[in-house]
């Protein structure tokens, strides 16, 4: 492998390891708002101890999010300083409001929130996770303005002078037809790696013990979990399905490999399963469902998609010589595991809501073990989502203006790539047991005592609320131990 390849390697890895924290910070964030919200509402203490709890969880996954997402910061200019010469003045402005208001306003509150239990009046509380969960879901908003950018550039002009992009309209990157459809999509699919996250905690929970004081603790938060996911499945298809459309007029390229799609066809089918043999350009087994993929692209089951082989021509007469179809097997592949991943969680949420209705539990234990087993699928669904996203859009760093090949650092040796490479593999590695030891160890804790059980007043509990006992207050900390 030449510094190319392994830069892109490395960035690969660093984005899809960071990926696997940003949807659960952005869902889950917004879950805990919500139990905070309920207990406001009604001052049920089993919102408290579900808001404190999830809360913890949300912390540790917040901090490891922080931490990946510096390094690919870094990573622009060490390894891709020529795309950062070239799109800089462009891709900066997005990433700047990211970091001086939604980032700003997200680690604020976070902070007050953390600090505040009992020193702020409850509406303020209340209101700084709210805040908190704004930003976060702003930063995605941001972020995803930045690289729809870099699929659909608009808003702005090529310096004739330096041969850089220059930004002429920040709204038009803000508003481009690309992001508005991607930050659905992605914050629904954050919402399915929150809510699945939350399903299985609690299922964890409810598999040890169903008949124990904090059943109704854990009915409640997976209630509200499988509800979550439902909806979230619900917005991931329809929003995938507008994206599709997108794809059709602005990515064809991507459309066709997503399919398979060889040869332009009227009434295409859509593709169920496929062998592609791109060293033939033609597939080896394909099992299609006719007219779907036309269907779903424009609405009209007898429309033309355009193929591999016919957009790769007219790319080489628009572009000059190369090879511009992506890596079909890969992008085919991620496209199903995407949508098998995302709709078997949503499937499990929708069956979890059936089996709960009126006040039951499922009486077995293979729901809990279902979702348990269920817990990295929405996250792979996503990895492979960004998967597709990505490698389909190759050639291309920004599409149509600037290659991959032109983007990487031209004074980066392979062995400088390589060494880092590995250094950031397996640190990335020792982050990921520390993560997933301390989730571990919260979640086995389980939430903190109930404050009917302990004799005492929950923390920043309505005004005139009586309680007997000298316990120590809910929101001191637990002592947890393994």
């Amino acid at each position: 492998m030449d510094a190319l390849d392994l830069a892109r390697w490395q960035f690969g890895i660093t984005t899809v390891y960071h990926f696997v924290f940003v949807p659960l910070t952005i869902g889950l964030s917004v879950i805990v708002a919500g139990f905070q919200t309920a207990w406001h509402r009604t001052g049920d203490p089993v919102y408290l101890r579900l808001t404190r709890f999830f809360g913890k969880l949300f912390l540790i996954n917040f901090a490891m999010g922080v931490v990946t997402g510096i390094v690919q910061e870094f990573q622009f200019g060490m390894n891709w300083s020529e795309y950062s010469r070239f799109v800089g003045d462009v891709f900066g402005a997005p990433l700047a409001l990211e970091a001086l208001v939604a980032f700003f306003l997200e680690s604020t509150f976070i902070g007050l929130w953390i600090f505040g239990w009992d020193r702020l009046p409850r509406r303020a509380h209340l209101a700084a996770i709210w805040l908190a969960a704004i930003g976060s879901n702003l930063s995605a908003y941001f972020i995803l303005a930045a690289n729809a950018w870099m699929r659909h550039p608009v808003g702005y002009r090529i310096d004739p002078e330096t041969g850089r992009a220059q930004l002429t309209d920040i709204w038009a990157v803000l508003t481009n037809p690309t992001a508005l459809a991607t930050v659905p999509h992605v914050l629904a699919g954050s919402f399915l790696a929150a809510g699945g996250f939350v399903i299985a905690v609690c299922g964890y929970h409810l598999l040890k013990n169903r008949t124990g004081p904090d059943t109704r603790l854990f009915r409640t938060g997976l209630r509200a979990a499988l509800a979550v996911t439902a909806l979230a499945g619900a917005v991931s298809a329809v929003s995938g399905h507008t994206q599709a459309q997108l794809m059709h007029e602005l990515a064809p390229m991507k459309l066709a490999a997503a399919e398979a799609l060889w040869e332009t066809e009227s009434g295409a089918g859509f593709s169920v399963f496929a062998v592609p043999d791109p060293e033939n350009e033609r597939n080896v087994v394909s099992v299609q469902i006719p007219y779907a993929l036309s269907f779903l692209a424009t609405n009209d089951p007898n429309a033309e998609v355009q193929g591999l082989n016919d957009l790769q021509a007219a790319y080489e007469q628009e572009f000059g010589p190369g090879e511009y179809r992506p890596n079909v097997p890969v992008i085919f592949w991620s496209f199903r595991f995407m949508m098998a991943f995302g709709m078997s969680v949503a499937a499990l949420a929708v069956l979890g809501l059936w089996l709960t209705r009126r006040g039951g539990l499922p009486a077995g234990p293979w729901f809990y073990r279902a979702a348990l087993l269920a817990l990295p699928l929405p996250f792979l669904a996503n990895i492979f989502g960004w998967i597709m996203t990505e490698m389909g859009r190759q050639p291309w760093t920004v599409f149509g203006v600037l290659q991959t090949a032109a983007s990487v650092s031209p004074g980066v040796s392979t062995a400088t790539v390589a060494i880092t490479l590995l250094t950031f593999t397996v640190l990335y590695g020792v982050l990921f047991v520390v993560e997933a030891r301390l989730l571990a160890r919260y979640i086995a804790a389980g939430p903190p005592p109930d404050p009917a059980r302990e004799g005492t007043r929950p923390s920043g509990a309505p005004d005139g609320e009586r309680t007997t006992g000298t316990a120590a207050p809910i929101d001191a900390e637990p002592q947890y131990t393994l």
